[in-house]
């Protein structure tokens, strides 16, 4: 018989969360500048990081991100992508919001694991965990062939709505964490499920939808600085 899952952990959101926009934008310019982005693809991430800093993510705007980078790293080696990752992890810990530094840091005080969940590649936000010191990352992974390259499908879940729950199940059930007793941060209505699948839900300059939600349910909110003092 396995033991009763005991331990804690804090589950965080990346984009308008943990950073202030999104990491999809400083990828897609990394990857311009190592020429696997053409200039009009990131033209219209400029567009979509702008849309999404003003009004968050929608469902279908993710799925046809999803598609798209998929697509894009079809073929490529997992090492090149490993290599994006490098590059852009210094902007995204710049990018860090303080408020949610000190979040982190108060569950490290007690003790408590601190893990980014995240629709972006593995090999970005685990990067950017390792950059923080945090406990772990759970986010989307791309499927690789016998010669680490990508196939152009997923291995697991979408690392979004639903597809976290998923994925931080599969962690909890690794490291043994009571998700009754876990947190989990988030500034979006599209993470709602994550959200009640913990005990401990708290939302962060949440968007119009999820504000409502909080209030109506008495969920706590952090009202975080969405630009640099």
């Amino acid at each position: 018989m396995s033991a009763e899952p005991t331990r804690v952990a804090a589950f965080f959101d990346l984009d308008r969360t943990l950073i202030r926009g999104s990491a999809n934008y400083p990828l897609a310019i990394a990857a311009f500048r190592f020429g696997l982005v053409p200039w009009r693809e990131l033209i219209s991430d400029t567009v979509n990081a702008v849309r999404f800093q003003r009004h968050g993510s929608t469902d279908d705007g993710s799925a046809a991100l999803r598609e798209r980078i998929l697509r894009a790293v079809k073929g490529l080696r997992q090492s090149e992508i490993i290599h994006l990752g490098d590059a852009v992890t210094p902007r995204l810990v710049g990018r860090l919001i303080p408020e949610s530094a000190q979040l982190l840091a108060e569950h490290q005080s007690r003790g408590e694991d601190r893990v980014v969940v995240s629709a972006s590649p593995i090999e970005i936000v685990g990067r950017f965990a390792t950059a923080l010191g945090l406990e772990g990352a759970v986010a989307t992974r791309g499927e690789l062939d016998e010669e680490g390259r990508y196939t152009g499908r997923l291995t697991g879940e979408f690392c979004y709505a639903k597809g976290k729950v998923v994925e931080i199940e599969k962690l909890a059930a690794e490291r043994g964490y009571d998700l009754a007793r876990c947190y989990a941060y988030s500034d979006s209505v599209s993470d709602l499920p994550m959200l009640e699948r913990v005990g401990h839900p708290v939302v962060v300059n949440p968007d119009r939808e999820l504000r409502a939600l909080a209030a109506e349910r008495g969920w706590p909110v952090v009202e975080a600085a969405r630009k640099r003092p």
